[in-house]
């Protein structure tokens, strides 16, 4: 599905979790050894799918709605705990994605944290020109600073760009940068082409029609 006709870049900013990697299994085996834990009833993957993309609080917030906000934090610190230990029992590239990431420089723009962003990387031996996380910087996606980090970082302008995200987030953010953007429908978002991105792709391998 495309809005406008497809431009030539030399460059794609991925986001991480449901754009390039599919991490939904490891993140929601890791929600429910904590709500196993506590002796609560475990959620299917398609109830946390979701939330995925919103990082571990979202979650913890999913699984345990009725805790205080200071309960919600240490139950936070106790799944990012058993995820550490069991960050790609699962998670695997996105189907199309290797093939894509050969043929053009590319980098990673993230609102996850730089410790789990790279141990993350190192263990799928995935290796991006630039990995831009959400505490890299004091602003996170969807501001606009972490795609302008991003684009000095390789020595581009945002015109050679395009961001590419499953979450509303991320196409917020490229709108901010004014920088082109494509939603991705097999990721964790609902809705993608409601968020006015410039362009909504299926799967990974509609990518070639920007290189």
């Amino acid at each position: 599905m495309l809005y406008f006709l497809p431009m030539t870049v030399n460059t794609f900013l991925f986001d991480l979790d449901g754009t390039l990697v599919d991490t939904a299994l490891d993140l929601g085996w890791t929600l429910n050894q904590l709500l196993s834990e506590n002796n609560l009833k475990n959620l299917p993957l398609a109830t946390i799918r979701p939330a995925v993309s919103h990082g571990a609080l979202a979650m913890i917030k999913l699984g345990f709605s009725s805790l205080s906000v200071e309960e919600q934090k240490i139950k936070q610190q106790r799944f990012l705990d058993i995820y550490k230990k069991n960050i790609a029992k699962k998670s695997q590239i996105f189907t199309g994605i290797a093939e894509i990431i050969k043929q053009v420089q590319w980098g990673i723009v993230t609102n996850k944290s730089t410790e789990l962003t790279h141990q993350l990387l190192k263990q799928l031996d995935l290796n991006p020109a630039v990995v831009v996380c959400g505490d890299t910087l004091e602003k996170a996606k969807p501001h606009p600073e972490p795609l302008f980090y991003a684009c000095a970082q390789l020595g581009v302008k945002v015109d050679d760009c395009i961001f590419i995200g499953d979450d509303e987030n991320d196409i917020l953010a490229a709108k901010n940068a004014k920088m082109k953007s494509i939603a991705v429908t097999y990721g964790y978002g609902k809705n993608p082409e409601t968020w006015g991105a410039d362009w909504v792709i299926n799967n990974a391998k509609e990518l070639e029609k920007w290189i």
